[in-house]
Formats: C-alpha cells, sequence, structure tokens
C-alpha cells in the first residue's frame, strides 16, 4: 500500500465526525468540538484536526467530499470518498504530502499535574523533533518552582 493511501486511511475516520465544526470555524465551532471529545483532549485533538484541515481544505475535490460527508455523517460510500479524494491530493501534490506527514507524525505529550495544595519541584522536561505539548498544571494552593521545558526540533 502507497503512503498516500495509508495516511489517507488514518486521516479520513480522524477528521469525518469533526467535519461540521471544522467546516463551521470559529471559536464556537472549536469550543462545541472540544465538549463532544471531552475536555481533557479535546482542544489538542481539535486544534490538531484544524491544522490537518487547513492543509487539505485548499483541495477542491476534498473540500466538497467533506462538506457532503458532513451532512450525511453515517453514509460510509462518502467517508470512503474523502479518504479517496485525501489519497489523490496527497499523491498529487508531494508539498501537501510532506507538510501533512510532518503534521501526522507522532506528538509528544508530557504532562505533570498537581491538584488540590500539591506542589511540584525540580521537572525537567525534554522533547526532540516534530509536535510536542508540554505541559505543567497546578490547581488549588500550589506551587511550582524549578521546571524547565525544553523542546529541540530537527
Amino acid at each position: 500500500m502507497d503512503p498516500q493511501t495509508l495516511t489517507a486511511q488514518q486521516i479520513a475516520p480522524f477528521l469525518a465526525p469533526l467535519l461540521p465544526y471544522l467546516l463551521k470555524g470559529g471559536k464556537l465551532a472549536a469550543q462545541e468540538a472540544a465538549k463532544k471529545l471531552g475536555e481533557q483532549f479535546g482542544k489538542q485533538t481539535f486544534d490538531f484536526a484544524q491544522a490537518l484541515w487547513e492543509k487539505l481544505r485548499g483541495k477542491q475535490n476534498v473540500a466538497q467530499v467533506a462538506q457532503a460527508a458532513a451532512a450525511l455523517p453515517d453514509n460510509q460510500a462518502l467517508r470512503e470518498a474523502l479518504r479517496e479524494e485525501i489519497a489523490r491530493a496527497l499523491q498529487e501534490d508531494p508539498a501537501l504530502r510532506e507538510e501533512v506527514t510532518r503534521l501526522m507524525q507522532s506528538e509528544v505529550v508530557q504532562r505533570v499535574l498537581a491538584e488540590s495544595k500539591s506542589q511540584i519541584y525540580d521537572v525537567r522536561q525534554e522533547a526532540e523533533g516534530g509536535p510536542a505539548h508540554q505541559e505543567v498544571r497546578a490547581r488549588g494552593d500550589s506551587v511550582v518552582k524549578g521546571v524547565r521545558q525544553i523542546h529541540k526540533r530537527k
């Protein structure tokens, strides 16, 4: 199986349930999607979906099929057509293929969470390469000291 088809097989099912929000756009759509996905991972997932959609929506056939798939979300044929159009767009546009491949690389997620009266000391987070999300969160009467976050891009 060629890389474009494999990538399209990953992208299409991921984007399909989010298309109504992606096509709507704006902050309100992002908030609605975050609620649907769950608060913990909703924003990150939607941000990633928006980044992918920004790359793909400029392809007319992808955008047209996405509109139809969003209008009829249970139509498996339209989901398959979306996958095919994404694969075709990636095959025909090497620059797009490179950008989408870069986005699809595994994201590094590092979290340190402290709840109610917690303390966080001397945390070092290092990530290398593609996308990374580094987070330190403290709630209540928490104290955060000595945190260092490093993201080395290749």
